[in-house]
C-alpha cells in the first residue's frame, strides 16, 4: 500500500515567489484545457484526447514566453488532471445534465443572434478562479529529491554557483519525517494560506497483527463521535471548552471583518484594506487551528480503536451527503468529520491487517434489539436509551455497535 507524507515547508522569499509562479503556472494550464475541451464538446459531443491537447499547449506556449521559466511536468499534470475531470463528466453524463439542446432554446437564441452548440452542459468541470482556487502544483517524481531536512523541486531555485546552491533547497519544517533514498509516488505542493506544504505517497508493508480481541462494531453519531461494542465511548471534541471559545472569537472575528468591509463600502464595490487583510490572515489562522484539532482528536480516536488489535472493525455506511441536506444537523455533522473518521479507519486497518466492513446502508442498527432481535420501529431520535419489551434496557449508541459487531459475524 501506498502511505502518504504530508509536511510544511518553510520556502524564502525567492523561493515563495517561484512556487507562486508555477501554482499560476498550473491554474493556467488548467483554464486552458477546460475551456477547449468544453468548446469542443459543446460542438462535437467528444472531448479531445489528452496526448492531442498537450500538442496544442505545447504551440500556445510559444506565445507565452513566461511559461518557459516554469517546470514542464506541472503543467502537464494539470493538463492530465483536466482531461481526467473531462471523462468523468462524460461517464456521468446523465448525472450531470449532458443532453442536446432543445429546439425551443435554439430557437430563441438564435433570435437573440446567440450561437449554440451542439449538447448543453452543465455541472462541467469549472474554471479555477485566482484568489479562490486553492494554490497547488504537481511535482516531478523522479527529480524530486529529500534529505533529512530539506527539499529539492525541479525548477524553484536553479543557482549554479557555490555560495548561493542552498537557495535550491527548500527547508522543511520537521526533521527525518520523510524517508530518504525511495520511490516517491504523485508528490504534490499546496497552499493553505498561510503555509505551503508537501505530500508524497512512499510504499510501504503491510503490518500483519495478531488478533487479540474479538471483532469490534463502532457505531458513529453527533452526541459523542463514536462507541464500540466493547462499551468504550470517544467523546465529541466540540463540545470542549477550549473549542468552543476558538469557534467564539471566530464568530466575532468574522463579524468585525464584515463591519469593516461595509465602512470601507466605495459605491457598490468593497475595498479591502491592510486592516482586513491583517483580520483575514488571523481568521484564516483560527479556521486551520480547529481544523487541526478535531483532525487530531479523530486520529487519536481511530488508532485507540486500531491499537485493540480487533480481528475485524464494522462501521455503518452513513449517507454523509445525504445527512448534510438538513440544515438543522448539517454544521454538527461537518464539525464532527464522519467521513474523515471513516476514511482513517479503514486505511489503517489496511495497513496492520486488519479487516474492514461497512454495513449496508439500510441496515436497522440503531432500531434492532442486540438481546432477542427484535425491530422497534417507532424509535425517535430523542430517545437516547433502548428499551425492548424483552427487558433488554442499553444505552442507544451502545446497542447499535453491538448489532454491527453482530452483522460482520
Amino acid at each position: 500500500m501506498i502511505k502518504a507524507y504530508r509536511v510544511m515547508l518553510l520556502p524564502n522569499n525567492k523561493q515563495t515567489t517561484r512556487l507562486i509562479e508555477t501554482s499560476d503556472a498550473a491554474r493556467y494550464a488548467y483554464n486552458w484545457t477546460v475551456g477547449k475541451q468544453m468548446k469542443a464538446f459543446e460542438e462535437t459531443g467528444k472531448y479531445i484526447p489528452e496526448n492531442e491537447i498537450r500538442k496544442m499547449f505545447t504551440e500556445h506556449k510559444q506565445k507565452k514566453a513566461w511559461l518557459y521559466g516554469i517546470s514542464n511536468n506541472a503543467t502537464k499534470q494539470a493538463i492530465k488532471d483536466a482531461c481526467d475531470a473531462f471523462q468523468r463528466f462524460v461517464k456521468e453524463k446523465k448525472k450531470a445534465g449532458y443532453k442536446p439542446y432543445s429546439k425551443k432554446k435554439i430557437r430563441r437564441a438564435t433570435e437573440k443572434g446567440i450561437t449554440l452548440g451542439r449538447y448543453e452542459m452543465k455541472h462541467h468541470p469549472k474554471f479555477k478562479k485566482k484568489g479562490k482556487a486553492q494554490p497547488k502544483f504537481y511535482a516531478d517524481n523522479v527529480k524530486i529529491s529529500f534529505t533529512d531536512t530539506h527539499v529539492v523541486l525541479e525548477k524553484i531555485a536553479t543557482s549554479t554557483r557555490r555560495n548561493r546552491t542552498v537557495q535550491n533547497k527548500i527547508k522543511l519544517a520537521e526533521k527525518n519525517r520523510i524517508p530518504v533514498g525511495v520511490k516517491y509516488t504523485n508528490p504534490r505542493v499546496t497552499y493553505d494560506g498561510l503555509n505551503w506544504w508537501i505530500s508524497v505517497g512512499v510504499e510501504a508493508t503491510h503490518r500483519e497483527a495478531k488478533a487479540v480481541s474479538e471483532g469490534i462494531g463502532i457505531d458513529v453519531g453527533i452526541n459523542k463521535l463514536a462507541v464500540d461494542s466493547n462499551g468504550n465511548e470517544h467523546r465529541n471534541i466540540n463540545k470542549d471548552i477550549k473549542v468552543r471559545k476558538l469557534k467564539k472569537r471566530q464568530r466575532r472575528l468574522q463579524r468585525s471583518i464584515s463591519r469593516k468591509y461595509n465602512k470601507n463600502k466605495e459605491g457598490e464595490r468593497y475595498k479591502k484594506t491592510s486592516n482586513i487583510v491583517k483580520s483575514e490572515n488571523k481568521l484564516q489562522k483560527l479556521h486551520l487551528r480547529l481544523t487541526g484539532i478535531r483532525h487530531n482528536h479523530v486520529h487519536q480516536v481511530t488508532n485507540s480503536i486500531v491499537k485493540q488489535k480487533p480481528s475485524f472493525i464494522v462501521v455503518e455506511d452513513l449517507n454523509v451527503q445525504g445527512m448534510m441536506k438538513n440544515k438543522h444537523m448539517s454544521k454538527a455533522i461537518q464539525e464532527q468529520c464522519l467521513y474523515e473518521f471513516s476514511r482513517q479507519l479503514e486505511y489503517k486497518s489496511e495497513y496492520r491487517g486488519i479487516t474492514f466492513k461497512k454495513a449496508n446502508r439500510m441496515y436497522p442498527s440503531s432500531k434492532l434489539c442486540s438481546v432477542c432481535g427484535n425491530i422497534k420501529k417507532d424509535l425517535k431520535l430523542s430517545e437516547r436509551t433502548y428499551r425492548c419489551n424483552c427487558g433488554n434496557v442499553l444505552d442507544r449508541d451502545l446497542n447499535a455497535a453491538i448489532n454491527l459487531m453482530k452483522y460482520a459475524v
